[in-house]
């Protein structure tokens, strides 16, 4: 199914059972606390962690140069990143925490990640469409019974934006693919992608594939 949407732009437990699960909730943050930060896991790779999530740029062909925020709708994951060529390239995502399908704690993964994708066009084209599409395995297209989309319950654009394209699209079936249209990224230039990612069967590992497109002619 694929929908054509203008796109926004701007874009009780008591006694001794509490302590202890304040307890443990405490040393759940300690050990998964520093968001934002980044750890070296090879030559030129990083691991950067931001809320109950990593992030990385380990499958090659462009470079993460920050990711803050916590993965809410008022502190979405932000991820700053250079593209040097119009190919496509894929953000791996881990959870760093347990995975707690629809907790609102902070603590743990929860299925429910909002956020805004910044990508430095180095490419030396100009960018015409940039789509994101979604995998729980790599290479292989998402499907509708894996729980995994941009959103797919909701119909409206309230959680996807761009500061470059006024509109946009998703398809479903067979992929989960958000594509933003109606607009142009030139080299040098930055633009901001903001969309809600949901996963009702949450894993511990997915993928995010970004295509950024040039003209055809």
């Amino acid at each position: 199914m694929r929908q054509y949407v203008p796109c926004r732009t701007g874009l009780k437990h008591a006694g001794s059972t509490s302590h202890f699960l304040a307890g443990a909730s405490l040393l759940i943050a300690t050990l998964f606390g520093g968001e934002g930060r980044s750890q070296e896991t090879g030559a030129d790779q990083k691991l950067w962690n931001a809320g109950a999530y990593s992030f990385s740029d380990e499958l090659g062909g462009f470079r993460i140069t920050g990711v803050s925020g916590t993965g809410t709708k008022d502190d979405p994951i932000v991820i700053q990143q250079e593209l040097e060529s119009s190919s496509p390239v894929t953000l791996t995502i881990r959870t760093t925490r347990p995975i707690r399908p629809f907790d609102n704690t902070g603590l743990y993964a929860n299925g429910i990640l909002f956020m805004r994708v910044e990508p430095l066009n180095n490419s030396g084209q100009a960018w015409v469409e940039f789509e994101f599409e979604l995998q729980e395995i790599q290479g292989k297209a998402s499907v509708f019974g894996d729980g995994l989309s941009f959103d797919q319950r909701r119909t409206d654009n309230v959680n996807i934006a761009s500061d470059s394209f006024a509109q946009y699209s998703r398809d479903f079936e067979p992929y989960d693919r958000l594509r933003y249209t109606d607009g142009k990224v030139d080299p040098g230039r930055t633009a901001t992608f903001s969309f809600l990612v949901t996963d009702y069967t949450p894993r511990w590992r997915f993928y995010v594939v970004q295509d950024p497109r040039i003209p055809s002619s």
